[in-house]
């Protein structure tokens, strides 16, 4: 067989990219290229080098892309095709800095179009991006500039939006005491930079406590506490945990998705920028307590400053010896909501599109690598500790009886102080709209996203319901992953919803034909109906509409498909469409 890379030939810069990350290149004699198996065992590391040359030089021309292909022995048209796949690859420009403002939900309201405006009056290179994870700051950008890597700017003003600001970013604002605090307690008190600070607010104890007890013994106090995962699926921790650890085999990986991607969340980001250490720590603990000798974590590539810290805090952990014989690496994503899905993560770690797999089998026999594999989010992580360090039952009494602990929510769009707030299961959604201010500029209250683009709208009556997994089962809403987005009663949620519906026809990794074909049939339908050029009545779009509800939640493969239309038929059902 003969199998030709690109006719086109890498510069220096793109060539020194891939190879400070691959090594140098071995000989090529014209007929044989060295590498063979060991270079098909580098697969995985197909994103970082397509990262390696998008950080240097601001694309991936068909040079840079032929050359990762020879080195990693990936047919370019496979390698253009991870590379097309992920938003963040640019492929088609000449490269240079570029800024992407998000225009999603929440910062469409905090000005993002006056944002694009400005940029496009002052001739800057931008494109609009989806939820940058930034809600609590809006609106805004996120910049990239070849040589240096990307940076958030967030507050933008319009008048500011066209200077090239690298991780020029307001504090994220905790607004309760730290006394009140579990989860949060060290963030914006103890410095995110520095291990030593991290030690001596009682970092690393809970990591020695857990040797002391042994993996059986934590297990029993997962399973005492109730805890059960943040990211939205709510299983529960101790069963997940026992069953990477009871698989068979002696290769076993544990991740952390920090692919927080759910318009209107951003806890985990403001976890893994100002506590990186908790993270690192209760990764150790999980690698020990399953048996995985090599643990990801997995960072989505709009968050760097949490990479940078998480970079630093692995660093500076493994340095200490706090990480033993367990391997640790923060891998990037590159925009891909999809990718927050576990299998999806897992396609994405072994260099492939971010498409998911069908279950069964179940990542606790066949994860990553089709290893057995553990996967949790942050904030769940991080819950861990608390178990641990003081015991399943002090955990469990906190909150309700089938929802336990204490548990952050994401709180933005008009309310006076958005940001995370961290309280005990069972405190009603307007307490917590009281905690976050209140309705902002003396509007009246208009609706409430719960659960962010894939959760449900809900009226003012919703404010009565506890924040519970079974109280808001009942009440036929949804906590999702923490995302609370509210809305006045001056909103257009006309474009509230087509914005989601643009969402989600934008992030369906295409792989099933009800998410594929559905999410954009969907938005055609809002489409129409927001410009008066419905195809029939109103009546017969909204038929049309609840049609395609029906299939792609019957028979789209995971959870987007599945969720895509949750919003819009709730929405619809409340008459704000």
């Amino acid at each position: 067989m003969d199998l030709r890379a690109l006719l086109e030939q890498p510069t220096e810069v793109e060539r020194d990219a891939v190879d400070s990350l691959l090594g140098p290149a071995e000989p090529f004699n014209g007929r044989v290229m060295f590498g063979g198996h060991s270079a098909r065992q580098q697969r995985h590391l197909l994103l970082p080098a397509l990262h390696a040359v998008q950080d240097a030089t601001g694309t991936v021309t068909r040079g840079a892309l032929g050359y990762i292909s020879e080195r990693l022995t990936v047919p370019p048209a496979e390698a253009y095709g991870v590379a097309t796949f992920y938003a963040l690859f640019d492929v088609d420009s000449a490269g240079g800095s570029k800024a992407h403002v998000c225009d999603d939900i929440v910062c469409a309201q905090a000005g993002a179009e006056d944002l694009c405006s400005r940029l496009e009056a002052d001739g800057v290179e931008y494109e609009r991006s989806p939820c940058l994870g930034q809600c609590d700051r809006a609106p805004a950008v996120m910049y990239h500039r070849p040589g240096t890597g990307y940076g958030v700017s967030a507050p933008v003003a319009a008048d500011t939006a066209g200077v090239f600001g690298f991780d020029d970013l307001s504090p994220g604002v905790v607004h309760q005491e730290a006394s009140e605090l579990r989860l949060l307690r060290r963030v914006g008190v103890v410095d995110p930079t520095s291990i030593d600070a991290y030690i001596e607010s009682g970092g690393f104890q809970t990591l020695a406590k857990a040797k002391e007890l042994g993996p059986e013994a934590v297990i029993e106090e997962l399973k005492m506490s109730g805890l059960r995962g943040r990211g939205g699926a709510a299983f529960p921790i101790g069963i997940k945990w026992e069953g990477v650890r009871d698989a068979p085999g002696d290769e076993k990986y544990v991740i952390a998705n920090g692919d927080e991607s759910e318009p209107g969340t951003f806890k985990d980001r403001l976890v893994m920028e100002g506590d990186p250490f908790a993270v690192v720590e209760a990764m150790a603990i999980y690698g020990y307590v399953t048996g995985a000798t090599q643990g990801y974590i997995y960072v989505r590539g709009e968050y760097p400053t949490a990479e940078k810290r998480l970079l630093a805090a692995v660093r500076q952990a493994a340095a200490a010896g706090f990480l033993d014989n367990f391997d640790l690496e923060v891998r990037r994503g590159a925009g891909a909501y999809i990718c927050g899905e576990e299998t999806a993560l897992f396609a994405s770690i072994e260099g492939h599109r971010g498409e998911p797999r069908q279950k069964p089998p179940f990542p606790t026999t066949h994860g990553v690598f089709q290893k057995p594999t553990g996967i949790n989010n942050i904030e769940t992580l991080v819950a861990t500790l608390e178990v641990v360090a003081n015991g399943g039952e002090a955990f469990a009494r906190i909150g309700t009886d089938q929802s336990t602990g204490p548990k952050l929510f994401c709180v933005s769009g008009a309310v006076s102080n958005p940001g995370v707030f961290e309280v005990e299961f069972g405190t009603t959604l307007g307490e917590l709209l009281d905690l976050a201010g209140g309705i902002s500029g003396g509007s009246g209250f208009g609706a409430v996203l719960m659960g962010g683009a894939a959760g449900v709208f809900a009226d003012e009556s919703a404010l009565d319901v506890p924040l519970t997994f079974e109280h808001t089962r009942e009440a036929g809403t949804t906590m999702g992953s923490g995302a609370i987005v509210f809305f006045d009663d001056q909103t257009d949620f006309t474009a509230v919803l087509r914005r989601i519906a643009q969402f989600f026809r934008d992030e369906s990794c295409g792989q099933c034909v009800p998410c594929r074909i559905g999410t954009v049939r969907q938005e055609e339908a809002l489409a129409r109906i927001g410009s008066g050029a419905a195809l029939g009545s109103i009546e017969e779009e909204k038929v049309r509409l609840d049609d395609l509800a029906l299939v792609m939640t019957d028979a789209s493969i995971c959870g987007l498909g599945q969720t895509a239309a949750s919003a819009i038929q709730s929405a619809m059902r409340l008459g704000l469409a």
